[in-house]
Parts: structure tokens; C-alpha cells; sequence
């Protein structure tokens, strides 16, 4: 049974040499990802750029990612994200236990069910990330040096270009905490699918608007780090500490066709 992380913009760069790539194929496409050797083993990493990280937001595969991590007996998900700051509550570097989504994205295929022979489903999202892998992290941050905000709600825009100054704003006043471009449609597609699944965000700018200039920080590789350890010895845990629901959340209508 395989535990999985899922790295977004810069997080590739931490998982190191004890990697068995491979390539596998799903009803929606082909994903290359990698196993974990040595002290990784048990883990799943998928780069949802891609190996080389040369595909943007809007064009990444979310249905193959993530039915490729099913397909592989994958139970537990773990995501990152790099983000803008929509308020000053979050600075660059900092980290965000995700707790809420808000999805501004357009034209994204944001189901496994497409009615027909794919079945009719409603999935329960009231709250999208898990319970119990959220508690986890949290109980476990500080042995990691991890200082991680507990609760964070995140907007995900189509991208790949950068928000307004205007957008910023509208969104921080709906209740946003930060933005990115990939969380949407990744969160929904685990639920459906059973997984249990939660996500860290981690700032590296501020959003539009809220500085003379977009700046993206560097040199957060050592954050990087120490958020790549809290997953390991998150996914690696057993049992889950407290109960959820993420594997009975969709409410059937008509089932797929066998």
C-alpha cells in the first residue's frame, strides 16, 4: 500500500536521487511518475508539471494523474502548492494547511463522471481536503521545524498569467487566503475517487497589488525540505488518527455502465 505526493513549482527540486521512474497508463492518458527508494520506499511522486516541469496549469492532466495514484493501490495524498499571498497574514515562506477551495477555473474537466456509460455521481465537498491526514500534519509539524498555518482557503484561476491588482482584491474579500493556478479540478477529482487527500500551500509572493512589484522569492529550498520530511512521516503513519469520510462522499445517482 503506497502513500503518494503530488509537488507543484519547485518541490521536484527536494525529492533527490532515490527515485525508480515509470510510466503509468490510464483511460486518460499516459503519467510518468516515480516510486521511492531506500528511505522514500512506499511513496508515489507525481510531478503535476511533469518531469521537466514543461506543462502549464490549464493543459496538466488532472483525471490521468490522479487515477494513475488509484490505479496503484495510492490511499492517502498528499499536495503542494506554490501560491501568491492574498493578505498580509501570509507572507512569503510561509505555509498553509488547506482547509477550503473557492474554483474560478474555466473549461477544466473536473469529473470522472461524464453521465452515460461513466454514471452520474454528486460528490460531497462541504469539506474538500481530509480530516485526518490535515491533523496529522498538524500534530506532527512541529517535530519538523514546520511552522504551518491551520486553516487557509485557497482560489485556483485558470492561469498560467498572474492575477490583477482588482482580482486580488475580490478575491481576499470573498474570504481567499491564497491563489494558485493547479488546485482545481485536483482536489475534487481525489474525493471521487476515495482518496484521502489534503494540501499545504506555500507562499513565494505576494499577490498583485499588495507590493510595488510582483516579486517570486527564491532560496526556500530548506522549507522545501522540511515540508518533503512531514509528508514522508505523515504518509507513513498508521492508522489515520481521527475518522473521516473521504471513500463514501459520492452520492450516486446512476452507476457507471459495467
Amino acid at each position: 500500500m503506497y502513500g503518494a505526493i503530488i509537488g507543484g513549482t519547485g518541490f521536484d527540486r527536494q525529492l533527490g536521487a532515490e527515485l525508480l521512474q515509470e510510466v503509468v497508463e490510464t483511460p486518460y492518458g499516459a503519467v510518468p511518475l516515480y516510486r521511492g527508494q531506500g528511505a522514500l520506499e512506499g511513496l508515489i511522486f507525481l510531478p503535476r508539471h511533469g518531469p521537466e516541469h514543461r506543462i502549464p496549469p490549464h493543459r496538466i492532466n488532472y483525471r490521468a494523474n490522479l487515477k494513475a495514484l488509484a490505479q496503484l493501490g495510492v490511499e492517502r495524498v498528499l499536495a503542494t502548492f506554490a501560491v501568491g499571498s492574498l493578505h498580509r497574514g501570509i507572507p512569503p515562506g510561509a505555509l498553509v494547511t488547506l482547509d477550503q477551495f473557492i474554483d474560478f477555473t474555466q473549461g477544466r474537466v473536473g469529473t470522472f463522471f461524464d453521465g452515460g456509460a461513466s454514471g452520474l455521481v454528486h460528490t460531497e465537498m462541504t469539506n474538500p481536503y481530509c480530516p485526518a491526514l490535515r491533523a496529522q500534519l498538524l500534530s506532527l509539524a512541529s517535530e519538523y521545524d514546520v511552522e504551518l498555518a491551520p486553516v487557509g482557503t485557497y482560489v485556483c484561476t485558470d492561469g498560467p498569467r498572474f492575477e490583477t491588482a482588482a482580482e486580488v482584491r475580490m478575491y481576499a474579500q470573498l474570504g481567499g487566503d491564497v491563489v494558485g493556478m493547479t488546485g482545481a479540478p485536483e482536489a475534487s477529482l481525489a474525493r471521487e475517487l476515495g482518496l484521502h487527500y489534503a494540501a499545504v500551500a506555500l507562499s513565494i509572493n505576494w499577490g498583485a497589488g499588495l507590493e510595488e512589484k510582483l516579486r517570486i522569492v527564491r532560496g526556500l529550498e530548506a522549507t522545501e525540505r522540511a515540508l518533503l520530511a512531514l509528508f514522508s512521516a505523515v504518509l507513513h503513519q498508521s492508522p489515520l488518527p481521527v475518522k473521516c469520510n473521504c471513500e463514501m462522499s459520492a452520492h450516486v445517482i446512476h452507476p457507471p455502465a459495467e
